[in-house]
């Protein structure tokens, strides 16, 4: 049966969500005439990156030969052969032998009685000859989906070719069902027996929590709560197919499942599962339903939860493969998450209950013995709610938010409408945890639930408040919130300072004042140390410190010192918005490094220590930022990934991530990637209505722009975050340090007056600031403006003096970068070519920053033409021709006079490496010593 392969948009390869690894390595693969094994469990997304392949490879192909086997149809022989070689059977009958002809025509067409027994070796060898006569006329590609449906007789045959076509130009892209970690059974060794030897087998896992996201929302359930798409992820484990199943059900069901429960599975999932549990005893079944309803089962608890034959039952459904055996210790695990939540949603609800009443006693973890007993109970009880709140709070207390929150959710449900506390007020509990785990659209939900129905002012102003905190840097997107809130709040001190706290946050992102959010924020602090709510109180402090330190505002010490008085609120404490992180960008703007890498280094343990995924994202890159600062570039990148990766997961601070990435990526990184990282965290600026972010981020955009070359690029960007932070009154410099580079970028562009003119004004608020780094970055900027007006000798003292302060500072990649601003005007001012050794100080320092975008600068440099005399060591070009990039870099230094052991440190490789490269070099160049190298550096040059 013939399969029609016309791709839709659907299978573009730029649409295989979450394969680009997998996908990129097949490609490389096809691109060099290889031949690509695709391989993963059933509904792991084989077929869709075939098809893409496929469709991409399509027009490299004179003939495209295609088959897809089916369960139902692998007993019938020949028939894949058909569907490979059944169109173009006309065209290669003519150029077999009769033998083989005949034996191939009668083979698919069924006409006659061919078989392998009798016409074995005709047949493959007909197969064969088949396929190198199309090759002849061009590049062969065959599409093989489901080999492990093939029919016997048609694997056979195309396993016999395909070991033997050797250099003819024959690709096989094929994908086969495989299971098990490590893809070694037997299945996979067979199907990689029966391709050419050249196969690259690519092994499909399962895709992340963010990319199942991704691939929901591009199919069109992107309104799931992103709590619901993390259980969709652990329930599917990250099976493309399974996601999906489970992500249509949630979106064409009419309730969503109750807190606490497993998802529930639609049929057609089911399916796939429950043809193996009808095999299990019934005693067997029950003991299975059991261990699906527990959160971490072993055999113990089983016996504990009354299944005294638990090890046997075990065995059984071990024994057909549902459970998976775990070689490090006696937990119960399934083969597949999908078989527990399947298990589960197919038991009767009084089968549930029992399972959960049973283990709400067995369970030694009294967080898990609440949240079994609610499971097991129905309607409201106190006792159940009371204990339920309790678990919570020990969750919370434990670093597991998210958890806090599903149980607060189950003790709101557990708890009578007259209760005290009462249900809103537990629901309203959750949303904070919620928030706190960093899971935005379930607090939002939670909040909206209640503003429908609560009329307490209290309930009101507590909704508004997590409603506010839920939009994160999109806060103009709930501007109708605030009049509300305060109408809630009226005349109480304590609830207006949690609205004027949020107003404080208003006014910065909304309207980038600073000087309001100032005012706001200070107008919040009295309000709540009125009402003795100081939890709110530090809080305000804390944005007031922040407010006054990127505002350059005297006062920002004392405020500080009010921020981290005693008595002090432990979670406030290490929030990304609390005095701690005040304290930390008060430490960065001024130059004390150290002290702001152990502040921030603590402050990120203790947020995931409690579990406050939001700060945690914020605290890794201010990390990030801390050791791009002193030119730990690899560092500063690695953190700023991970940071960027955990946004995108949890989907909260985003833009501020990609800004930060954007910054590291152009110090160690890609600056292409740089510059793509930048434009998306102004477009998300942009739509978030974010005036703060926006101008961080355009100051990341002229920054990338300029580190690629493009100054013109760097000054309309940079010009934009100069209007953008005059107008919010920010007058510290040490905030963006954004200066200097527009300064540079307009010397480049022939602006030297305007350069002149940012340096003038900034150097104004850096000294009165005390900013040192800044005012030596400034004169670095200066030099330029003083070399490009002809003042080449002061340009030079300028550049010296900054590169030592810098140095002094602590702030390498800048240190590194004066450095090659001195290289640049090394040379006289007649033009001559500048020194080779200033140039090497410079690639010494950026090297030892890990500053690659920087090296390339450099290298680009040396390789420009100069009008003067080359150096007379350098290598003729001629005689490295046939070198690989590796081998020239090496025979280079080599050339120069270096060791192996410095030229290992230089190109970051092992010593070994280089001996193994050089080796390469004597063989390739026909000599056998170094010396020999440097003779042909040497040696007169051809005419």
């Amino acid at each position: 049966m013939r399969r029609d392969f016309t791709e839709s948009a659907g299978c573009r390869s730029d649409l295989v969500i979450g394969r680009e690894e997998s996908f990129g390595a097949a490609r490389e693969q096809l691109s060099r005439g290889g031949s690509v094994l695709l391989h993963g469990p059933a509904g792991i997304g084989k077929s869709t990156v075939l098809r893409a392949l496929a469709s991409e490879y399509a027009g490299t192909a004179h003939t495209v030969l295609r088959c897809s086997a089916t369960e139902s149809e692998s007993h019938l022989p020949f028939l894949a052969l058909a569907d490979l070689l059944g169109l173009v059977l006309d065209r290669v009958t003519p150029v077999l032998p009769d033998a083989q002809a005949t034996a191939l025509e009668s083979a698919l067409t069924g006409r006659g009685e061919s078989t392998l027994q009798r016409d074995g070796l005709a047949l493959r060898l007909a197969v064969l000859s088949a396929l190198r006569a199309l090759a002849a006329e061009g590049p062969v590609l065959v599409v093989a989906d489901d080999l492990q449906w093939l029919d016997p007789a048609s694997a056979e045959l195309l396993g016999f070719a395909a070991r033997r076509l050797g250099d003819t130009p024959v690709r096989l892209l094929c994908a086969a069902r495989t299971e098990g970690p490590e893809a070694q059974g037997a299945a996979y060794d067979r199907h990689l027996r029966a391709s050419p030897p050249d196969t690259r087998a690519v092994r499909l896992g399962p895709l992340t929590r963010a990319q199942v996201s991704a691939l929901l929302d591009e199919r069109g359930y992107a309104g799931l709560p992103r709590s619901t798409v993390r259980d969709i992820h652990r329930t599917s484990g990250g099976n493309p197919l399974f996601a999906l199943e489970l992500g249509r059900a949630l979106a064409e069901s009419p309730t969503p499942p109750r807190p606490g429960e497993p998802l529930p599975v639609p049929t057609s999932l089911r399916a796939l599962v429950l043809t193996r549990l009808e095999m299990l005893s019934d005693e067997a079944r029950r003991t299975l339903l059991v261990a699906s309803a527990g959160a971490r089962p072993t055999p113990a608890l089983l016996h504990a939860a009354g299944r005294e034959n638990a090890e046997a039952e075990t065995a059984q459904a071990a024994a057909l493969g549902l459970l998976a055996t775990d070689p490090e210790g006696p937990a119960v695990r399934f083969a597949h998450p999908l078989i527990s939540a399947a298990l589960y949603a197919e038991a009767p609800a009084p089968e549930r209950r029992a399972a959960h009443a049973a283990l709400s006693t067995a369970a030694s973890d009294p967080i898990e013995r609440a949240r079994h007993l609610a499971l097991a109970t129905t309607g409201t009880d106190p006792e159940v709610a009371d204990r339920l709140a309790e678990a919570a709070a020990l969750a919370r207390d434990r670093g597991a938010p998210s958890v806090a929150a599903s149980l607060g959710l189950l003790a709101a449900r557990h708890t009578p409408p007259d209760g005290a506390p009462g249900p809103d007020e537990r629901r309203l509990t959750a949303a904070e945890d919620a928030i706190t785990a960093g899971e935005p659209d379930l607090a939002r939900d939670i909040a909206r639930e209640v503003l429908t129905r609560a009329g307490a002012p209290d309930e009101r102003v507590r909704a508004w408040m997590v409603v506010i905190e839920a939009a994160g840097q999109a806060i103009a997107d709930v501007d109708a919130a605030f009049p509300q809130a305060l109408a809630d709040a009226g005349e109480d001190p304590r609830l207006l300072a949690l609205v004027h706290y949020q107003l404080a946050w208003r006014s910065l992102v909304v309207q980038g004042d600073f000087a309001q959010g100032r005012e706001e924020a200070a107008h919040a602090a009295r309000l709540a140390a009125e009402a003795a709510d100081r939890r709110t109180e530090l809080l305000a402090l804390a944005f007031q410190a922040q407010a006054e330190t990127l505002m350059g505002h005297p006062d920002a010490p004392e405020t500080i010192g009010r921020a981290l008085a005693e008595p002090q609120d432990a979670r406030v404490a290490c929030h990304h918005n609390g005095a701690g992180s005040a304290r930390f960008r008060w430490l960065v703007m001024s130059d004390r490094l150290t002290e702001a890498r152990t502040a921030v280094t603590g402050l990120l343990r203790e947020v995931r220590r409690r579990g406050m995924a939001e700060s945690e994202v914020h605290y890794l890159r201010f990390l990030a930022e801390t050791e791009l600062h002193s030119g730990h570039c690899g560092r500063a990148l690695e953190l700023s990934r991970e940071s960027l990766t955990l946004a995108r997961d949890a989907g909260i601070g985003e833009g501020a991530g990609a800004m930060q990435a954007a910054l590291a990526e152009a110090a160690g990184g890609d600056v292409e990637r740089a510059l793509t990282l930048a434009r998306e965290a102004v477009r998300r600026a942009e739509e978030d209505g974010d005036a703060v972010y926006l101008s961080r981020a355009l100051a990341a955009l002229g920054h990338a722009a300029l580190v690629a070359g493009d100054a013109r690029a760097a000054v309309r960007a940079l010009r934009r975050v100069r209007e953008l932070e005059a107008g919010a009154g920010i007058t510290d410099p040490a905030r963006g340090r954004w200066q200097g580079d527009l300064a540079e970028a307009l010397v480049r562009t022939g602006e030297p007056a305007e350069a002149l003119d940012v340096i003038e004004v900034t150097r104004a608020h850096a000294l009165r600031l005390g900013r040192g780094s800044v005012l030596a970055v400034l004169d670095r900027a200066e030099a330029l403006v003083r070399a490009a007006r002809g003042e080449h000798r002061a340009a030079v003292t300028r550049l010296t003096s900054a590169r030592e302060r810098l140095a002094a500072l602590g702030y390498g990649l800048e240190e590194a970068r004066a450095a090659f601003a001195l290289a640049e005007l090394s040379g006289d001012r007649a033009g001559r070519a500048p020194r080779a050794a200033s140039y090497d100080e410079a690639a010494r320092l950026f090297r030892s920053c890990r500053a690659l975008p920087w090296l390339r600068r450099v290298e680009a440099a040396l390789a420009a033409p100069e009008a003067g005399p080359q150096p007379a060591r350098a290598p003729h070009p001629e005689a490295l021709a046939g070198l690989a990039s590796m081998e020239r870099q090496v025979a280079a230094l080599v050339m120069e006079g270096a060791t192996n052991r410095e030229i290992a440190g230089r190109l970051f490789v092992s010593v070994k490496t280089v001996e193994a490269t050089l080796t390469r070099v004597y063989r390739k160049l026909g000599i056998r010593s170094r010396v020999d190298i440097v003779r042909l550096a040497a040696g007169p040059r051809p005419e």
